[in-house]
């Protein structure tokens, strides 16, 4: 692929320079800069509840690009970034593709810059993080829509310089009854807020009632029987991260029953899956904080 975009910082300590060409047309979408700051970098696939990490400390530079265009494959992205990371002295330590990198699990449990200006097909994504003799560290994630391809680079070193832009924020709840939003948020975002959906404290019992959400999902579903949703679950920071996981898994599977029971969803179309207070939407220092984080989401997980 020609180079077109270039990341103008290096990859690790100030004896390797590197710019890592990126494909034609590629747009910066998100860019952050924190010195010092810390990143904990994948070393291996989801396995026993976690995904193994080294946390890294240093300059840290985030950013993701979108690519426009048919993108056929995720390998068409990562494998020229592979090579000009190799070739720069890096160290391979991880390398995988979506289920190698443990799915569902491996995408909630590892850092994913903010949408829209970066999104993961959890079907189709490649993951590869890298160490540098002289103690830097890089990991590349790429993902696709049907209209472009995704591009995330994280990276730890002195080298890492950059200004900071302004960063888009995380995925704002829908109104309820806003049926279109819905749709839109799917398709351009990838997933979204079922804002309107009622939980007793504690409780993974879905409140009883309509909620218009619900509504316009299985009328989704039912237009696209090719598409598939995760439902997944959230909570607040209060109590233990395994307690906290259990109860999100449980109130996602409370939305997958009403939506199988009461709406006729295809069972099929449909996964749940929860994440604890491992994925705010804000700081859970306030009781405004903590509300908004306990939700369920509909992530799009294919579309085929």
């Amino acid at each position: 692929m020609r180079a077109l975009a270039l990341i103008a910082c290096c990859l690790a300590g100030p004896a390797v320079a590197q710019d890592l060409a990126l494909p034609a047309g590629a747009v910066l979408t998100y860019e952050e800069k924190r010195d010092p700051g810390s990143y904990a970098l994948p070393t291996g696939a989801f396995a026993e509840g976690a995904i193994p990490a080294e946390v890294i400390e240093g300059a840290v530079l985030r950013q993701s690009y979108r690519v426009p265009g048919d993108i056929r494959t995720t390998l068409q992205l990562l494998a020229p970034l592979r090579t000009q990371i190799a070739a720069s002295g890096y160290d391979i330590q991880f390398d995988c593709k979506t289920r190698r990198c443990g799915g569902f699990d491996f995408r909630f449990g590892t850092e994913v810059l903010p949408g829209p200006g970066m999104y993961v097909d959890l079907t189709d994504f490649r993951f590869l993080a890298a160490r540098h003799p002289d103690g830097g560290a890089v990991s590349v994630l790429v993902s696709r829509s049907a209209a472009a391809g995704f591009v995330q680079i994280i990276r730890v070193g002195d080298a890492a310089e950059g200004g900071v832009s302004a960063a888009p924020g995380p995925v704002a709840p829908t109104p309820p009854g806003d049926s279109g939003q819905i749709a839109r948020q799917l398709e351009s975002l990838g997933r979204v807020v079922l804002a309107d959906l009622s939980f007793q404290t504690g409780s993974s019992a879905l409140g009883e009632g309509d909620f218009d959400s619900l509504t316009t999902l299985a009328r989704y579903l039912a237009a696209f029987p090719n598409r598939r949703i995760a439902l997944v679950g959230h909570t607040d920071a209060v109590g233990s991260l395994d307690n906290n996981i259990a109860l999100s898994r449980q109130r996602a599977m409370s939305v997958l029953d009403r939506l199988v029971r009461e709406h006729g969803v295809d069972r099929d179309q449909l996964e749940a899956g929860g994440m604890g207070y491992l994925a705010p939407l804000t700081s859970n220092l306030t009781a405004e904080g903590r509300e908004a984080n306990r939700r369920v989401e509909a992530v799009l997980v294919s579309t085929e």
